[in-house]
């Protein structure tokens, strides 16, 4: 049974690959924490994942700009609030807290204490009409990608029927569609 906290504080390291995300109780003992791809289904596991395992929630990033649009945009379309923690601060903070040199986790466990300790963070705030358009490329990408696989597939379908020959020479369906591209 996973832990459920009352009150959680979520620091995200952000990165431009992956972020790091540590969730944290009222006494600074780390609740989650994990490794999170900078990719929508990703970060919205992470979302839940962290929700399940506190019933309140205040997250706080160490970037708000390019890097963490996509994790910004979401949180709010959860109505999740978000603070900013600046880096100075961070790096500041760190050596408070002993342990290992500079790591993701370590970052994000500090972001979140932070945000434990200081209650005058700046709010981020997300435009509404930011949120809607990242929803609209992000559909309009997934609908792209769906149209790019049906047309290999097609494209195999009839190679192969006109070409038996050639897909057994290839040794795999994917070395087939590297073919056609």
């Amino acid at each position: 049974m996973k832990r459920q906290v009352r009150l959680g504080w979520v620091g995200v390291d952000v990165g431009k690959g992956h972020h790091w995300v540590c969730l944290i109780d009222e006494n600074g003992a780390t609740v989650w924490s994990a490794r999170v791809i900078n990719d929508e289904a990703a970060i919205l596991d992470a979302v839940g994942s962290v929700l399940t395992r506190a019933e309140e929630v205040v997250w706080g990033v160490d970037v708000t700009g390019t890097m963490s649009g996509l994790l910004l945009a979401l949180l709010a379309a959860h109505g999740q609030r978000v603070r900013y923690v600046p880096g100075r601060t961070v790096n500041q903070m760190a050596g408070a807290y002993r342990g290992e040199a500079k790591t993701d986790a370590r970052d994000a466990y500090v972001i979140a204490e932070t945000l434990r300790h200081r209650g005058d963070l700046q709010e981020v705030e997300v435009s509404a009409s930011l949120v809607s358009e990242l929803r609209l490329l992000v559909t309009h990408r997934s609908d792209l990608v769906g149209d790019r696989v049906r047309m290999v597939n097609r494209l195999r379908d009839v190679l192969s029927g006109y070409f038996p020959a050639l897909e057994r020479s290839l040794a795999t369906p994917t070395a087939v569609a590297r073919w056609l591209c």
